[in-house]
């Protein structure tokens, strides 16, 4: 039992040693941590450093850009209406949908068997009225006739009346002489007066003659514009849309058949937004006659024109916002009425700006420049316009500094770069990217092409001639592999 006692407190008074030796390395080992942290013995950090492509700013006078969307329309558009009600005998052979026609030619005819009779009438009033009106003439003349004698009669009895006037002063004569006398040359003067009334009568007559002819003259001419209104004719050259119209067919008066266009009298009608109207017309106070580019893009082809700004709405319509502008399009090469096209107009140029790439601008409205030591540096610029994936900025005193074409999250003022220069000078453009076809597909797609009529003659005779070759777009390819729905 001495013994067990004895073991038992040995290996109790170990196990205290070890506790009382572990603590002590546990406070030894702290202490020399909290002198090491106090002393900052930690490894020296080693600043970052990015790079950056950098280039010279460089201010001069940049011409803006601006570009919208609008439509092509016709400043010469007829709307083709039937002028008189029938049936309709005769089509011109191009009266139909796209169908050119010729000024002065003759487009439809309706049947005229109406319109005949009812000239055929006016003609036989017209002689009518002619011979009324010489019938009339001729008994103006005989009443003037039977005035004259009437009157050449009171003068007899006038002169008879004066011979028994004397005859009764010397003595011969008689009382009932001159009565009888003065009563003939009453009657005389009262013959004279009805031969006058006659006579007013009858000019009464002519000149109702004379109206009534000129009535029937009216009426002639109306006929005959009612027989001309049976042929319908161009009145310019021009091409023809909207047609419902086929030969046989009955049409009311003033019914719409047809549109006249007039394919070379074109225009495009595109909307701006107010603030980009008062940057067009900057200080003046009209707008400018500016030159603008037309594009349509049909199956990855740009079919450009040249216009100038003509014009631009007087009056803003309901629900609308903005300016609607008008140009006039000098060639309309292969563009139609209706087309969605691309307008890119230039505004006044700016001087003093810089074009950078729209990466090189932050959102705070800062580009950053390159400072000593190759630090970079936040300078504020004022954002003037956006030209797509580039931007135009005025920075006045930063001509000649190097700024960051693209800004990152890790680059901001203080960070230190290597900067990157000349990315990219002295390489070539890169060619448009072209596929080689095999027979099958290359068949295929000119097949197509031929057979789409929506495509204009020349941009088809384009699109054949490079579909023909070894090596073809292959931005064109997908466009027209899109459309047929491979």
């Amino acid at each position: 039992m001495r013994f067990f006692r004895r073991a038992l407190t040995g290996l109790f008074l170990v196990a205290i040693t070890l506790g009382l030796l572990a603590m002590a390395g546990n406070t030894i080992y702290g202490a020399l941590q909290d002198r090491m942290a106090d002393a900052g013995g930690g490894m020296p950090v080693r600043e970052r450093v990015f790079a950056a492509e950098v280039a010279t700013i460089a201010l001069g006078t940049q011409t803006p850009i601006l570009t919208a969307f609008g439509e092509i329309r016709s400043r010469r558009t007829l709307e083709l209406r039937a002028p008189a009600e029938g049936m309709v005998i005769e089509l011109a052979p191009g009266f139909e949908e796209g169908g050119a026609v010729a000024a002065g030619q003759v487009l439809l005819r309706i049947d005229p068997a109406q319109a005949d009779s009812a000239l055929a009438s006016a003609r036989t009033d017209l002689r009518d009225a002619d011979a009324e009106l010489a019938d009339a003439a001729r008994a103006v003349d005989l009443a003037a006739e039977d005035v004259a004698a009437a009157r050449v009669q009171a003068d007899l009895r006038a002169r008879a009346l004066a011979r028994q006037q004397d005859l009764l002063a010397r003595g011969v004569g008689s009382a009932a002489s001159v009565e009888d006398a003065e009563l003939a040359v009453a009657n005389a003067g009262q013959a004279v007066l009805s031969r006058r009334q006659a006579l007013a009568q009858a000019q009464a007559r002519l000149a109702q003659a004379d109206t009534a002819l000129e009535r029937r003259r009216i009426a002639l001419a109306e006929a005959e514009r009612a027989r001309a209104e049976t042929v319908l004719r161009a009145e310019f050259d021009g091409v023809l849309a909207g047609v419902n119209l086929v030969e046989g067919r009955l049409v009311n008066r003033n019914e719409q058949i047809a549109r006249l266009i007039d394919p070379d009298a074109l225009e495009v009608a595109f909307r701006i937004s107010t603030a980009q109207y008062a940057q067009l017309i900057g200080a003046g106070a009209g707008l400018p006659a500016a030159p603008v580019r037309v594009v349509l893009d049909v199956f990855g082809l740009d079919l450009a024109s040249g216009a100038v700004l003509t014009r631009e709405s007087g009056a803003v319509e309901a629900g609308q916002s903005g300016r609607l502008l008008f140009a006039s399009i000098d060639v309309p090469r292969g563009l139609r009425v209706g087309d969605f096209v691309r307008v890119e107009l230039e505004e006044p140029p700016l001087d003093g700006v810089a074009r950078l790439p729209a990466t090189a601008l932050g959102s705070d409205g800062q580009i950053l420049v390159l400072g000593p030591e190759d630090r970079l540096e936040g300078v504020s610029v004022e954002l003037l316009r956006r030209q797509g994936d580039a931007v135009l900025i005025r920075a006045p005193g930063l001509a000649g500094r190097e700024v960051v074409l693209a800004r990152t999250p890790v680059l901001g003022a203080g960070i230190r770069i290597n900067p990157i220069r000349d990315a990219g000078a002295g390489v070539a453009p890169a060619e448009p990217q072209t596929i080689a076809l095999d027979p099958d597909r290359r068949a295929r797609l000119i097949a197509f092409v031929e057979a789409n009529g929506f495509i204009p003659a020349d941009v088809k005779a384009r699109m054949l001639d490079q579909l023909k070759e070894a090596e073809v777009p292959a931005q064109m390819v997908e466009r027209i592999e899109s459309r047929m729905g491979s």
